[in-house]
């Protein structure tokens, strides 16, 4: 089938604004969806009838148009966070064009003087802005697409509350139309009001000397983290989390998941890491929701219950960490059974009860043991010693 669907991205400018192949596109359409504010960017000439998007928003009524030459309006570059991107999910390729604008980016960053490709672009578009945290760091440059008009006071407060309120802020309103303004302030005495619905943040994230240093490596510092004790430590987690090695767009299950820490540092290793934290206790469960909200991964799905029987029906994983829950009978077996072929399976053992099962499972799976000791030095008296953590018994498996 031939294209019958095309996706024209427009900007602040209208229909003055689009190129030949666009404005034929809309010239011959039957039908043009949009938003209201795009659809009344058209001039009288779009004979076409005019279909503003449904509430809640819903593709369906583009999609069951197949076959007939329809138009669909999105902001700039309908492939950059728009409804191109939505589309092209549901509708094969070579049945639709798409005919893109300037995204609101590349505006922002030639107003700016910023090079694009050292910038890192978010939007917080009917997204939790708590999404920004992961991407708090001393001197980056961050363009954020707001989603109204009280979205830049919800960044700057976002940013104080993680200690960059130092940070310059620039909110660009109506990029690329007659309207166009800018209007600057730091985070920390952001109190601008009446901006407009369509605007970006631009941010240089400056952090306070006093502000929690949060790489983007496995291995935060302990107290980056809420926690009742049911924590994976530092250089134990970022053992574990090696192990476990996460790769763009890989799923994990955080199985016993305590504070969430290590399907949190999953998926912050890549934007695209999913992972699912398997957690039965309440109150730990609270904790990591705070958690994946502070340390920027809101997305992190909380299973409210207890393996083995929480994990039915799950989506299958690359990955599994058990860090509670070994000795649970049927634990162990579950999560292999669950995993795909040439997915890793990693669990850490305490107790010697713990232990025992992990080296029963590498006599009938195989897999690799290690045994890991730390000691910390601590005051003894006038002088220091070393003390010794507990050891930890990991075992790391690869399913056949």
């Amino acid at each position: 089938m031939s294209p019958w669907l095309t996706v024209v991205g427009i900007g602040e400018d209208g229909y003055k604004g689009l190129g030949r192949n666009a404005r034929h596109a809309l010239l011959q359409a039957r039908q043009v969806f949009g938003g209201a504010r795009q659809l009344a960017l058209l001039p009288p000439c779009i004979q076409a009838e005019q279909r503003q998007w449904p509430s809640p928003f819903s593709l369906s009524p583009v999609l069951e148009q197949r076959g007939d030459p329809i138009c669909v309006l999105a902001s700039g570059d309908p492939m950059l966070f728009g409804v191109g991107a939505s589309l092209s999910k549901h509708v094969p390729f070579a049945e639709m064009r798409v005919i893109p604008a300037p995204s609101s980016y590349s505006l922002a960053a030639a107003r700016l003087g910023w090079a694009l490709q050292d910038v890192v672009t978010l939007s917080v578009v009917a997204r939790p802005v708590a999404a920004l945290n992961a991407h708090l760091q001393h001197g980056l440059r961050l363009l954020v697409l707001s989603n109204d008009g009280s979205s830049p006071a919800a960044i700057a407060a976002q940013l104080r509350e993680r200690g960059f309120g130092p940070s310059p802020m620039i909110v660009l309103e109506h990029l690329g139309g007659s309207a166009e303004r800018q209007i600057e302030g730091t985070a920390g005495e952001w109190n601008a009001t009446g901006i407009a619905a369509l605007n970006l943040v631009a941010i240089e994230c400056r952090a306070q000397p006093d502000a929690l240093r949060l790489s983007p490596l496995g291995g935060l510092p302990d107290e980056a983290f809420r926690h009742d004790g049911q924590l994976t430590k530092r250089d134990v987690r970022a053992i574990t989390l090696a192990r476990l090695a996460p790769v763009p767009g890989e799923l994990l299950w955080d199985v016993g998941a305590g504070c969430g820490s290590i399907g949190i540092e999953w998926m912050r290793a890549h934007p695209t890491c999913h992972a699912i934290a398997i957690e039965a206790d309440e109150g730990r469960q609270q904790l990591i929701e705070f958690n994946r909200d502070a340390l920027g991964v809101p997305g992190l799905q909380l299973i409210r219950g207890r393996a083995p029987d929480a994990l039915e029906g799950l989506e299958q994983p690359d990955a599994i960490f058990i860090g509670g829950g070994v000795t649970r009978e049927g634990v162990l077996p579950a999560c292999w059974q669950s995993l795909r072929s040439g997915g890793r399976l990693v669990a850490n053992a305490v107790t010697l009860q713990s232990e025992a099962m992990l080296v029963n499972w590498r006599e009938q799976y195989g897999g690799e043991l290690t045994r890991i000791h730390l000691a910390h030095a601590k005051p003894l008296g006038g002088f220091d010693t070393w003390r010794q953590a507990l050891p930890i018994t990991l075992l790391e498996a690869i399913k056949p």
